[in-house]
């Protein structure tokens, strides 16, 4: 096969939502996969709506995801000279023509047909006016818009996830190129954006499927070579309805900030709307090129599950290399480890990683070991700090104050004395003495972290618990 050659073309009409990462990451995982190149081309053309800042947050977010393009990103609006080119050569060779109807007219048809209960189709009144009609028209002040003339017959092609589809023709009006004002339209610039790029596979969502045969029918009318169509499934929110805020965070930059590292969303986007030939389901990226090919990406619509991402990511935390994790953090609260010592944070790290789902939970956890003074959630130590679980880290402070050897097995030794003195299990324990240690109901082991947070720091905040705060 000759090396693909892909593209992802968002509009900056916004962030990056996470529908758009997850057609970036499958465009990017093909190209990866064999040989070829992830291009990146910015749809700026709705002047309107398009700004500067969300074309960097696009790029960042993609930066951030690692997915690198190659070649230079290509601004479509400065391809309105060649799109403008084209559409002239079209009209004067006679593949497209002016179009003189009015909205009005049009409306005005579409209604009649309606009530009629037929299915209206827009009149190719206009077609066959030659180039001098159509002049005398203009000069006489009719605006109009540009329609590419549809032959007869099939238009067909292969998709690679939805296998061969065909469209009879004569189903479709001859579509509009450029509306009224002059300004082409989507379907028109994409085919040429494409061609000119290159571009050997169209990897997009199949909301875009609908509009894939008009652009086949605009490659087909200048001679152009069609790529190979991938359309893939749609990414709904847990009610079957259209990913949106109700359901979740929607784009990559709030996962970003809520601490998800890019391997943990490339994970879990991997898997909507593709399923391996295994039941693994935590990819390293090097794994997920290798397994990824389009045999196994589904038609039916991928639901979006936060607990899945959050499940996802946290055994993605899990094998995370300590040193890894460290640097995470350091991107994201720059410089927090600077006057600590290296050795202890990276046995901190070590210890809470497994703990924590996402980086935002690896902080706050780790914060515990750095910060002299915790704050306690008023509401949750009237919960958990009642008189029985007062009165037990009293007993619990008197045996460790006169311990001096502070390890694992001693420790052991005195929460053992300690349910047997109150008759209480191990759970009944260990919730109010981690809530005095951490102003927290999880974290890691009690014991590694009593040792870690030493003896001075455990009976101060021991302590404060049992006076009350």
């Amino acid at each position: 096969m000759n090396k693909p050659i892909v593209r992802f073309a968002p509009s900056p009409t916004g962030y990056l939502h996470i529908g758009g990462a997850r057609t970036a990451l499958f465009n990017w995982l093909y190209a990866k996969k064999n040989g070829g190149k992830f291009l990146l081309r910015v749809e700026d053309t709705d002047l309107e709506r398009s700004k500067t800042e969300y074309t960097d947050q696009i790029t960042d977010a993609l930066s951030w995801l690692g997915f690198e393009w190659d070649d230079n990103i290509v601004m479509q609006s400065k391809n309105k000279p060649r799109h403008e080119q084209v559409l002239n050569q079209m009209i004067q060779s006679g593949l497209a023509y002016r179009c003189f109807l009015t909205k009005e007219e049009l409306d005005k048809m579409r209604l009649s047909a309606e009530k009629n209960k037929e299915l209206f189709r827009v009149p190719k009144t206009y077609r066959n006016c030659s180039l001098d009609e159509q002049q005398k028209l203009i000069d006489s002040g009719k605006s109009f818009t540009v329609r590419i003339k549809i032959p007869d017959g099939v238009t067909e092609f292969n998709d690679l996830v939805y296998g061969t589809i065909k469209v009879e023709n004569k189903e479709l009006d001859d579509f509009i190129i450029a509306r009224s004002d002059g300004s082409p339209t989507y379907n028109f610039v994409v085919a040429i954006d494409d061609s000119d790029m290159n571009i050997t596979h169209v990897i997009r969502g199949d909301d875009h499927l609908a509009n894939t045969p008009k652009q086949i029918l605009v490659y087909q009318s200048l001679g152009l070579r069609i790529p190979t169509f991938a359309h893939l499934p749609m990414i709904l929110g847990s009610d079957r309805k259209r990913l949106s805020k109700r359901h979740a965070a929607t784009n990559v930059q709030e996962y970003k900030e809520k601490g998800f590292t890019p391997t943990s969303i490339i994970n879990y986007l991997s898997l909507l709307g593709w399923n391996p030939d295994s039941d693994q389901e935590i990819f390293k990226i090097d794994e997920l090129v290798s397994a990824f090919n389009f045999e196994q990406v589904q038609k039916k619509p991928a639901i979006f599950d936060e607990k899945k991402l959050l499940w996802i990511s946290g055994q993605q935390m899990a094998i995370m290399t300590t040193k890894s994790a460290i640097s995470e953090i350091e991107l994201l609260k720059a410089g927090w480890t600077d006057s600590q010592d290296r050795n202890y944070v990276m046995d901190v790290i070590k210890l809470v990683k497994d703990r924590s789902k996402t980086l935002v939970d690896l902080l706050e956890i780790s914060s515990i070991f750095f910060e002299e003074n915790i704050t306690y959630d008023s509401e949750m130590s009237k919960k958990i700090l009642n008189d029985e679980s007062r009165s037990i880290l009293v007993d619990l402070y008197a045996a460790l104050n006169i311990e001096e050897s502070w390890k694992k097995d001693s420790l052991e030794t005195i929460f053992d004395n300690l349910m047997t003195q109150h008759d209480v299990g191990i759970g009944k324990l260990i919730k109010p003495v981690r809530f005095a240690l951490t102003g927290l109901s999880y974290g890691p082991g009690i014991f590694d972290m009593m040792i870690l947070l030493g003896k001075d720091r455990c009976l101060s905040r021991i302590s404060t618990n049992t006076k009350g705060h």
